[in-house]
């Protein structure tokens, strides 16, 4: 079979084992199922990922296409998909779900994972839009895993406002394909970068404002990012660590998707980075506003997201090293974030609360996840030596080399109330008193695997970058300058 085949598996293999769920007769059994089927997705994933960065992109027709930029997400998201699916059966081990609600988890875990591997492969800007739509409607009924009020006024308020986020992205869709009417296949993303000088500029721009609002709100860019608090603190644990951890990663792909062909079209005038980094600044201090007064654990995670995906957003803006430095923090913050929640899913098991007010000394009661929690909130507000230090690090450097010194100015600022917001948080949560006192709680081998591998991860990327990983991040930043890689 040829490698370009396997893009097909991809999609395939979660697909139809969301499809076989219903023949599962156990929630041990499902849980275990969908770590089988993410685990083969994965090695499908590895082979497409490494022919990528060996010999250049894959392609199935106008329909599937794998450069070095989506290779790079899908990368990301593989690894977020294998250690929450992991995750999941600690999670749920002491929780009876029930069957039924087993496979409904199970089917809509690995039907999320199909469809973001959709957005991530599609060749055509609609269907790259189907797949950002349907991890909407699938991720959605996930947040109500554990059905109770708030879980279900967070769906709603998830499904409606990213229903009228996806909205506008579809009109920026139509405007795009409008725009390259006379590229022949109009919504191939490969036709119309190879026939920009045809595109229609007005209406390109104007197309790239609606996506930029549109799957910016699913991204969860400030200030349309109301929705995600709600979500990231009301859904199961592994849930959040894969909405956090990569689904915001892949609304923002779609962005990136159309940053080469707005710069193309302009001949580089930077209109798309300026507005990236506006919107990244915004969400930037509105979250950095907001932590400051986070009491639930949860949404103190979902706030730094808004703030990391405005850090993103900031360094794709600023362009060249910024952009290189954006990619790394993805991979960064999907890492950190991931651990995050894993901590905070347990500990809440632990204490019965998500109050930080009420989970004092968890490095006594429970030092694996305590340590793991502090450790993810510390490399969270930029400490050193984590990666995310040095990925914001490169950001700063890249405001500084292109002469953006009010962008500079305000990302220090606000990372600055960050730090000393959440500094605080952390330090009540890992050394406080608790409400009452909780027995101390032992961590198993796979449970202590699942903080020692990212938190190694986060460290050993501060200290050292792998050649094979740089020269993927600047393989995948050259597609994002409008080359072909």
């Amino acid at each position: 079979m040829e490698t370009r085949h396997c893009l097909g598996l991809i999609l395939a293999t979660p697909a139809v084992g969301a499809a076989l769920c219903p023949f599962m007769r156990t929630q041990a059994g499902l849980l275990a199922w969908a770590l089988g089927v993410v685990a083969a997705t994965a090695v499908a994933s590895g082979v497409c990922i490494h022919a990528v960065f060996a010999a250049g992109p894959l392609r199935v027709g106008e329909l599937l296409h794998l450069d070095s930029l989506s290779a790079y997400h899908l990368g990301v998201m593989m690894v977020v998909y294998l250690l929450s699916s992991v995750y999941s059966i600690v999670y749920f081990h002491d929780a009876d779900l029930g069957r039924r609600d087993a496979t409904r988890y199970t089917a809509l875990w690995l039907g999320a994972l199909a469809s973001m591997a959709l957005a991530l492969l599609s060749n055509n800007l609609g269907l790259m839009w189907v797949g950002i739509e349907a991890t909407t409607l699938l991720t959605a009924l996930l947040i109500t895993v554990h059905r109770t009020p708030a879980s279900l006024e967070a769906m709603w308020k998830y499904l409606l406002i990213c229903s009228v986020g996806v909205a506008f992205a579809f009109m920026g869709t139509l405007l795009v394909a409008a725009a390259g009417s006379k590229a022949g296949e109009a919504l191939v993303w490969t036709r119309l970068r190879d026939a920009v000088a045809t595109l229609d500029v007005a209406t390109l721009k104007l197309g790239f404002l609606f996506l930029l609002v549109g799957y910016g709100t699913k991204a969860g860019l400030a200030p349309m990012h109301s929705w995600l608090p709600d979500a990231h603190s009301q859904a199961p644990a592994p849930v959040s660590a894969i909405f956090s951890g990569f689904m915001l990663n892949s609304a923002l792909y779609c962005i990136l998707r159309y940053v080469p062909l707005v710069e193309s079209a302009t001949g580089g005038s930077g209109w798309s980075h300026r507005l990236l980094v506006a919107f990244g600044l915004i969400s930037i201090v509105v979250a950095a506003a907001f932590i400051a007064v986070q009491h639930d654990v949860k949404r103190l995670l979902a706030y730094h997201s808004v703030e990391h995906l405005g850090i993103i957003a900031l360094g794709v803006g600023l362009g060249g090293l910024g952009a290189f430095a954006a990619l790394f923090h993805t991979l960064n913050h999907s890492v950190c974030k991931t651990m995050g929640f894993f901590c905070a899913g347990r500990l809440g098991q632990i204490y019965g609360t998500h109050d930080m007010r009420r989970m004092g000394g968890t490095l006594r009661s429970a030092p694996v996840w305590g340590t793991g929690l502090l450790a993810s909130i510390l490399a969270l507000i930029g400490v050193a030596p984590f990666a995310i230090f040095m990925s914001e690090l490169l950001i700063v450097k890249a405001a500084i080399d292109g002469g953006s010194i009010l962008a500079l100015v305000a990302f220090l600022a606000a990372g600055a109330a960050v730090f000393v917001a959440a500094l605080r948080h952390a330090i009540a949560v890992a050394w406080g008193r608790p409400a009452r006192e909780t027995a101390f709680v032992p961590a198993g081998l796979l449970e202590v695997t699942l903080v020692v591998l990212p938190l190694g991860a986060l460290l050993l990327l501060g200290l050292w970058l792998p050649g094979p990983l740089q020269r993927a991040i600047e393989e995948a930043a050259a597609v994002l300058a409008g080359g072909t890689p």
